[in-house]
């Protein structure tokens, strides 16, 4: 059974920083593409970041790229989500998920990935 569990929210003021961690296990950590994903209170699950399998290749939304990154150490089992430069629009509880497709490319869309963690919150104070 695959479980995703994420770590690392809190609350921080505008312009600083949190890691997220994202902990696999269940199957191959290595062999799977993952994502990040952010929920706001009345708004719709939307796509933040994606690592490939390998890690060669990382894609990210608009709003967060240059001061988010995404990484894995897959000796670690573990995806992580360095975020920097906060504001309060980032507000929101952040989940890690995963394709069912091995091997594969990550997408940015939900319906690209199968499973998902609880999901942590990230509060960020003006």
């Amino acid at each position: 059974q695959v479980q995703l569990v994420e770590s690392g929210g809190g609350l921080v003021q505008a312009g600083g920083s949190l890691r997220l961690s994202c902990a696999a296990s269940g199957r191959t950590f290595g062999s799977y593409a993952m994502g990040w994903f952010r929920q706001a209170p009345g708004k719709e699950r939307e796509f933040v970041a994606a690592i490939s399998w390998s890690g060669a290749s990382t894609y990210y939304a608009d709003s967060v790229k240059g001061r988010f990154t995404i990484s894995r150490d897959n000796a670690k089992n573990t995806a992580y989500l360095q975020m920097n430069r906060l504001k309060p629009e980032d507000t929101a509880v952040y989940c890690c998920a995963s394709p069912d497709r091995r091997l594969g490319a990550p997408g940015t869309g939900v319906r690209d990935y199968k499973y998902w963690g609880q999901g942590t919150q990230v509060t960020v104070s003006s």
